[in-house]
């Protein structure tokens, strides 16, 4: 039984389709982009979100940008189509598969300049969709080799949301639970709040309970206490940037997560994809952290919670240290420490 349907990133042509997480849960709302800028905003404003889906939406946006250029020889569309890519690489400075996904969109277009237009269009479109594609294989992927970590009778604890929605299909952290769940086996999730904007709460509860997985919602800071309780077993998180080091940026939060899992003698695994593994930056303390309005912590979803004129610090991302990290789990198998190491054997 396949137990992910939903596509939280579509395109037709002529518009995007997205579902807009920030609606969730309480409805499944489906917005039409139609312009570069709307899907600037739709990423900014995480109505798209989850590092891969960003990538693919940017991917689509790219094409959906290019299919509506009138410039005619490739000079002046490649300098249009340029502009287009750097304001949406703009969008979000943290996860790297929206850069990755905007480079091998770039990289289409550079290969095929001999072309016409209408076909180098038409390239770029395709090209987005096997983007796409390769993300749902990518995720089926690293399920599968999650699931070899996995026991039958096992609870896991997650952070934010690596589900389907943020992908093209099944997640990172939560494919192994979603291939787990098809295969008969009995695993069950704590689900992190994940404050400020209860990504846990909303997204990742969602999705568990449409696909069945019996998913137990915990705010963020009763994670220690469970963990004291012997109710976790592992965890497992994905995340939006892996340095050559394996210093790994996730979701604010994770690190706590990671120096809880370390005190409780329990496994912390990262799922990644491959794309999300950044070679060129050698460091964790090299990774930029998004920083997001005050207001995201202020009030709560419109009602003021905290005094006016309060200074706020809203880091949307921390970086666990490698050495916190039992395994990675990607597409090409599990990475153990040195990670400075391991990772290379990924790219060769």
């Amino acid at each position: 039984m396949d137990m992910i349907h939903i596509e939280s990133v579509k395109y037709d042509g002529t518009k995007i389709i997205l579902l807009d997480q920030t609606k969730l849960p309480l409805e499944e709302v489906y917005l039409e982009i139609e312009t570069v800028k709307d899907l600037w905003d739709a990423i900014f404003e995480l109505k798209v979100r989850g590092a891969p889906a960003i990538g693919i939406a940017a991917a689509y946006g790219v094409a959906l940008g290019a299919s509506q250029l009138t410039e005619t020889d490739y000079a002046s569309f490649f300098v249009k189509y340029e502009e287009i890519s750097n304001y949406l690489a703009s969008s979000r400075p943290t996860a790297v598969n929206l850069f990755w996904a905007l480079g091998r969109m770039k990289k289409t277009l550079v290969d095929n300049k001999n072309i016409s237009i209408p076909e180098i269009k038409q390239i770029l479109h395709n090209e987005a969709d096997a983007i796409k594609k390769d993300d749902a294989e990518i995720c089926a992927s690293i399920g599968e080799y999650g699931l070899t970590l996995l026991q039958d009778g096992m609870t896991l604890l997650t952070h934010c949301n690596a589900g389907g929605i943020a992908t093209a299909k099944y997640g990172t952290a939560l494919a192994p639970i979603y291939l787990a769940k098809e295969r008969g086996m009995d695993i069950k999730v704590f689900a992190d709040e994940t404050r400020p904007l209860l990504q846990g709460a909303r997204l990742t509860t969602w999705e568990l309970m449409k696909a069945g997985v019996d998913v137990t919602l915990i705010t963020d800071s009763m994670a220690a206490m469970v963990m004291q309780q012997g109710k976790v077993d592992a965890v497992i998180v994905g995340c939006d940037r892996i340095a050559a080091n394996g210093d790994t940026a996730n979701k604010i939060g994770t690190y706590g997560l990671a120096v809880l899992a370390q005190k409780h003698n329990i496994p912390f695994y990262v799922a990644s994809p491959l794309s999300t593994i950044d070679m060129e930056t050698s460091t964790g303390a090299e990774i930029p952290i998004e920083e997001r309005s005050a207001t995201e912590i202020t009030h709560s979803f419109g009602k003021q919670t905290a005094p006016d004129g309060v200074k706020v610090f809203n880091p949307a991302f921390d970086v666990t240290p490698n050495d916190l990290i039992t395994a990675i789990i990607t597409e090409k198998g599990i990475i153990q420490a040195p990670y400075s190491e391991n990772l290379k054997t990924l790219f060769v």
